[in-house]
């Protein structure tokens, strides 16, 4: 059975555990410098286009999603659908890598943002992120090919509504 989970916005209370979280070598494997990625999440609290959100399942918080508008950041996604949206996460919580949450929260979260109206919810993970390819393609993403982001190559992945 899955389980429910929940997107709780992000506040300035969260922040030491995602800065817990940013330390993790799990996360840090695909994130990048701990306190670099800090600043920017911390940084972006105030940012009008970009939603972040803790999520939880079964009352007990797992990881953090943010959820930005395109049109807010050179992004190198090219051409895409006006309102289409740009997703990044992690599990944080160790003991959640496995058992199939990331597919299912992914799933979960962009069900709702297409359901809200957003034509596109696009990912850029890194080529060689295998899990998280497997788990976007789970949620049902499919691969638009390579492009060059700010942070460098990486796989653009989409779902449409």
């Amino acid at each position: 059975m899955a389980r429910p989970y929940h997107f709780r916005p992000m506040t300035p209370a969260d922040l030491p555990r995602i800065k817990q979280w940013l330390a993790l070598p799990h996360v840090r494997e695909w994130w990048g410098d701990p306190a670099e990625q800090y600043a920017l999440v911390s940084g972006d609290l105030d940012e009008p286009a970009m939603d972040q959100f803790i999520v939880a399942a079964d009352a007990s918080d797992l990881g953090y999603i943010q959820c930005y508008d395109l049109t807010a950041w050179n992004s190198g996604f090219g051409l895409q659908p006006e309102g289409t949206r740009g997703i990044d996460l992690f599990i944080g919580e160790p003991n959640m890598m496995a058992g199939g949450h990331g597919s299912a929260l992914i799933r979960a979260f962009v069900d709702d943002r297409l359901a809200q109206g957003a034509p596109r919810i696009v990912t850029d993970p890194d080529p060689a992120n295998a899990r998280a390819i497997r788990a976007y393609e789970k949620a049902g993403f499919q691969r638009m090919g390579m492009v060059d982001t700010p942070d460098g190559p990486a796989l653009l992945m989409a779902r449409d509504a």
